[in-house]
C-alpha cells in the first residue's frame, strides 16, 4: 500500500479546502481512498488474529465521510482533511467499542480505542456502574506496564462524582468521566513507512484490547438510539 499517496492527498486537500478543488481532483481522492481501504483490510486481517469479532467487516463500511457539517461551526471549510475509520464487531458504530484510526497530516494522526460517545447517557451510566462494581479490575488494567507505557485514559468529566456513586470510591476520578478513550499519536514520518506502521499499529491495538473488552462488558446491553 502507498501511505505516502494518502498523506499527499490529505495535505493537498488541507491546503485547498474548497469544493471546486475537491471535485476537480476526484481521481486523486479515489486513489488515496483505495490505498486507505487497502490499509484497513490489512488491519482487519491482522487484528483478527487476536480479536476474531472484527473479521466480518469490509473496509468501505468502516470509513467516515470527508464532508463536514458546518451549520453550527465558525469554521466553514467544507471538508475534514482526514481519513478515519472505526473497526469493531459492529462496524463503525461507536458501541461496541473497537479500534479507531485517524490519519490527518501535520501531527494530528492517532490510533484510538474506547468509548468516545459521551452523548449517550445510557452508555455513560453503564460504564460508571461497571467501574463502581469492578474497580479492582479497572485499576489492574490501567496499572499494566505495557498499558501505562502507551496510554492515558482520556475523556470529558464532571467536577464532582455524580449522585448515586460513592465519592470515596477508589476509582472516584474515573466515575466523573462521561467517556473513556485512548489516543496514541502517530507522526507523518511513522505513517509514511506503511509496513512499519502496520506492525506498530497492530501491536498498539493488541495492548489496547483488554481496555476495549472491559468497556464492552459494561456496554453489552446497550442499544443504539433509533433514528426518528
Amino acid at each position: 500500500m502507498n501511505t505516502q499517496l494518502i498523506l499527499d492527498y490529505l495535505t493537498a486537500l488541507s491546503e485547498h479546502n474548497e469544493r471546486e478543488w475537491y471535485h476537480a481532483h476526484k481521481a486523486e481522492y479515489k486513489e488515496a481512498n483505495a490505498e486507505f481501504e487497502s490499509l484497513l483490510q490489512e488491519l482487519i486481517l491482522r487484528i483478527g488474529t487476536f480479536d476474531s469479532s472484527i473479521l466480518c467487516n469490509q473496509p468501505k463500511d468502516l470509513t467516515f465521510k470527508l464532508v463536514r457539517d458546518t451549520r453550527f461551526s465558525h469554521d466553514k471549510s467544507p471538508y475534514n482533511p482526514a481519513f478515519r475509520a472505526h473497526i469493531s464487531s459492529k462496524g463503525k458504530l461507536p458501541v461496541p467499542v473497537g479500534y479507531y484510526l485517524m490519519i490527518k497530516p501535520g501531527g494530528q494522526s492517532f490510533l484510538g480505542g474506547g468509548l468516545f460517545a459521551d452523548m449517550f447517557k445510557d452508555a455513560t451510566a453503564m460504564v460508571r456502574d461497571h467501574i463502581a462494581a469492578n474497580g479492582s479490575e479497572w485499576e489492574m488494567l490501567l496499572g499494566d506496564p505495557d498499558f501505562k507505557k502507551y496510554f492515558t485514559v482520556q475523556g470529558p468529566s464532571l467536577k464532582k462524582v455524580p449522585a448515586g456513586y460513592d465519592k470515596d470510591h477508589p476509582q472516584a476520578e474515573f466515575l466523573k468521566y462521561k467517556s473513556w478513550y485512548l489516543e496514541y499519536p502517530v507522526t507523518d514520518a511513522e505513517f509514511r513507512d506503511g509496513v512499519a506502521f502496520l506492525d506498530h499499529a497492530v501491536n498498539i491495538y493488541q495492548i489496547m484490547k483488554p481496555f476495549n473488552d472491559y468497556l464492552n462488558r459494561a456496554l453489552q446491553n446497550f442499544r443504539m438510539p433509533e433514528r426518528k
